[in-house]
């Protein structure tokens, strides 16, 4: 079992940036591909940012891209995301995900999340 447990949401104006952690424990993540996805009030879970446990190799959601950039340290047992430039549209729960197929990062198919951190964008 693997427990995800995520860290700097908050409130920030358009335009700023938030750097969101994911803790992981119970396993080491090395050998997972790693993820965030959000979910805005009344609408679907969305993905957000994944990174592949093999390469390295990242994919973004069309939303993001440019403006967000997810990392792991392996040694740490830690994944962040780097969210720039932020749109109140960017508005959401932000979780962190773990151990899902490369393939299928973008749904919601991922075996182990987290809590949920806030974060919120004002105009």
């Amino acid at each position: 079992q693997v427990q995800l447990v995520e860290s700097g949401g908050g409130s920030v104006q358009a335009g700023g940036s938030l750097r969101l952690s994911c803790a992981a424990s119970g396993r080491t993540i090395s050998n997972y591909n790693m993820g965030w996805l959000r979910q805005a009030p009344g609408k679907e879970r969305e993905f957000v940012a994944a990174i592949k446990w093999t390469d390295g190799r990242t994919r973004y959601g069309d939303s993001v891209k440019g403006r967000f950039t997810i990392s792991r340290d392996n040694a740490k047992n830690t994944v962040s995301l780097e969210m720039n430039s932020l749109k109140p549209e960017d508005t959401a729960v932000y979780y962190c995900a773990a151990d899902a197929p490369w393939t299928i990062v973008t749904m919601t198919s991922w075996r182990y999340w987290g809590q949920g951190t806030q974060v919120t964008v004002s105009s």
